[in-house]
């Protein structure tokens, strides 16, 4: 075993609501020895003047854009940065530890808001799960709605308990039981609750910023259900006939393999439901989706605000000439322009080793050019066919859809 003498270059210290008073011995001496002060405005309003007598600096807005300055323009002197409860939970000790690396980091942690919610609830943490609206649009909670499933929503300030509960009854999860927990931790410590169906305009006494929203999601009785795997219901989407079907698309999301934090490329867009379903399987999977049509275009946009996705990156225009300076994707999806000049290659050369490439047709100069290609690049052909079961005069019959050739294949080579 050996031992490293470590000289850390920024100190990181959580403080809750409950300000210097909730502090523990080593986070104290840190924020005493410190030089430099960093934090928001009410974070460094809680430390007292006579026991901590560095310069005090607020971060600017933007925050993340101004850490390499700021950091640079007090090198060598002793920095300590303040942040709420654990900084590496949705807080400032992630941009610090990109920018400075880890190993210039000492974190010195105060329990987290989410811990002290589901101390509060009797949740098990591990059965709980977080989503942060902090900077983020309250469209990405819809993601997130199961019925029975418990969630704690980091809020962006006083008004989001009421823009959860809209959201919620907007999707159809009226009867969720909703607590909001105000600074948690601190002396003024509040919990009110209410349904999501409730009026939440006006919340008892003045709302304060500093809160967590609990969420006991129930769903509407004949709401429509959406579950957590790909094959969302058809009626989930507006579209006008440009829509890969449920058995199709949950086909082809299997075919993709999304996994966590990669990209895709939805090339011929539609409705967006190839896009939307693969951001939908993690929070960190990201999507742009291709769509030369603006009404299409906006519609796709439509669907992944109302399913969770706000994320989703939609370019208008036509492939192969509107994926110049696109970030290069893990796995491409083609459902639409095969046979347009270029599309193939351009696509393929953009994936790198190891990528995804799947492409689906219904016409037979498009499943022509895809047997070439597995020729040439090898690959799965299959042809999918879905039959529905109809009346049929008094009785029941099959009747079956246009079935459809799908292509996938994944480039060789170093996949590191």
């Amino acid at each position: 075993m050996t031992s490293e003498n470590r000289a850390f270059r920024v100190t990181v210290v959580g403080i809750g609501a409950d300000g210097w008073e909730g502090v523990p011995d080593v986070s104290r001496a840190a924020l005493r020895d410190a030089e430099v002060l960093i934090g928001g405005p009410r974070q460094l309003d809680l430390l007292p003047e006579d026991e901590c007598g560095g310069e005090r600096l607020a971060w600017p807005a933007p925050l993340r854009p101004a850490v390499p300055g700021l950091l640079a323009a007090h090198a060598g002197r002793r920095i300590a940065v303040l942040a709420s409860g654990d900084p590496l939970f949705y807080g400032i000790g992630r941009a610090l530890a990109e920018e400075c690396g880890p190993g210039a980091l000492r974190v010195l942690p105060h329990p987290s808001s989410v811990s002290y919610a589901c101390a509060r609830l009797g949740w098990p943490l591990e059965d709980t799960e977080v989503v942060t609206l902090v900077g983020r649009p309250v469209a990405r909670l819809a993601a997130a709605l199961h019925d029975g499933r418990r969630l704690l929503v980091l809020s962006a300030g006083a008004g989001t308990p009421a823009e959860v509960a809209e959201l919620l009854r907007d999707r159809g999860f009226g009867p969720s039981r909703v607590r909001v927990l105000e600074q948690l931790g601190g002396p003024r410590e509040r919990t009110y609750e209410g349904g999501a169906a409730d009026d939440w305009t006006a919340p008892p006494g003045d709302p304060d910023p500093l809160n967590v929203v609990a969420v006991e999601c129930r769903r509407a009785p004949g709401s429509l259900r959406l579950g957590a795997v790909p094959g969302l219901p058809d009626e989930a989407y507006a579209h006008d006939g440009q829509l890969t079907k449920r058995h199709v698309r949950a086909a082809t999301l299997a075919a993709l393999a999304p996994a966590p934090g990669e990209l895709l490329w939805d090339i011929g867009g539609g409705s967006g439901s190839i896009a939307v379903e693969w951001m939908r399987t993690h929070p960190s999977c990201r999507a742009v989706s291709v769509e030369r049509d603006p009404e299409r275009a906006a519609r796709i946009d439509a669907n992944a605000e109302r399913l969770g996705v706000p994320g989703l990156r939609i370019v208008a225009g036509e492939a192969p000439r509107a994926l110049a300076g696109l970030p290069a994707p893990h796995a491409v999806f083609i459902g639409g322009g095969l046979t347009a000049p270029g599309l193939l290659d351009a696509c393929w050369d953009a994936l790198p080793p190891g990528g995804r490439l799947v492409a689906n047709t219904v016409t037979l100069e498009s499943e022509a050019l895809l047997a070439e290609r597995r020729l040439r690049h090898g690959g799965e052909l299959v042809r999918l066919a879905v039959a529905h079961a109809v009346p049929v005069g008094g009785f029941t019959g099959w009747r079956q859809a246009m079935p459809v050739t799908q292509w996938s294949v994944t480039k060789l080579g170093d996949a590191r």
